[in-house]
């Protein structure tokens, strides 16, 4: 019996989604929880592989059992055992043994927030990246229109990405400011390792007059990740949705 999980997590004290042996992640204490209620090994396949440190208010899992559970009940367990994990599983329902969360997807929507003013976080600490001096969202938002479409994303590809191709499409970016928020979305099918964080990177750098519209352009067809700007920092970037529509 397959079951789709929606889940919600904080990824400050995770090692990112992917089990690892020698530090916390999500699949790992799902599976975990798992074990604790089905006295079984099961194993978790995740829509995406979420960094270090990243967020979620929408992750997607799913998982193989050898016994049909009611879904209500399922999710009250794993709540149980992961309740001191900071994942809560919002909803599962019992799905076709044809879904599949990674290979199924076809729309994610990634959020990045950044707080936009001098006095240090205190409740967003953690949870958006704080950058102290004056950013212009409107130019942002102009700069991130240039990324929309279907493009070889090489200069913000991470050095350590293991995808076979740079060609990627984004369907949606917008940039918006929300009184000291600025709210950043990328929406596409799929992403490079580190693409959201490294685009977020060289937009802030175009808020502060680092960059400018043409320089956009500039990176983009260069194909070099040198050219772009840094890689945002982990904290700031929630997964919000995927879409299997």
């Amino acid at each position: 019996m397959r079951y789709k999980l929606t889940l919600e997590y904080d990824g400050s004290r995770f090692h990112g989604f992917q089990i690892q042996d020698d530090f916390p992640t999500i699949q790992g204490e799902l599976e975990k929880a798992l074990i604790r209620l089905t006295f079984l090994q099961i194993r978790v396949y995740g829509a995406g592989r979420t960094d270090q440190g990243v967020h979620a208010f929408g992750q997607v899992a799913h998982i193989d059992l050898d016994k049909e559970w009611e879904p209500l009940k399922l999710k009250f367990g794993l709540n149980h055992y992961l309740r001191k994990t900071k994942i809560s599983v919002l909803n599962i329902e019992k799905v076709e043994d044809t879904f599949h969360a990674r290979f199924g997807a076809k729309e994610k929507q990634y959020l990045y927030r950044i707080i936009n003013r001098q006095a240090p976080l205190t409740l967003d600490f953690g949870r958006a990246w704080h950058v102290g001096y004056v950013l212009d969202a409107d130019i942002m938002h102009q700069g991130a229109q240039m990324l929309v479409g279907h493009h070889d994303f090489s200069s913000f590809r991470d050095s350590d990405c293991q995808a076979k191709s740079p060609f990627k499409t984004i369907t949606k970016a917008s940039v918006t400011r929300q009184g000291e928020e600025i709210r950043i979305i990328f929406e596409g099918k799929s992403f490079l390792h580190h693409q959201v964080r490294n685009m977020v990177g060289t937009l802030k750098l175009l808020g502060h007059g680092m960059f400018s519209l043409k320089d956009i352009q500039t990176i983009l067809e260069a194909k070099d990740r040198k050219k772009a700007g840094p890689t945002a920092p982990p904290e700031g970037l929630y997964l919000m949705w995927i879409d299997y529509t």
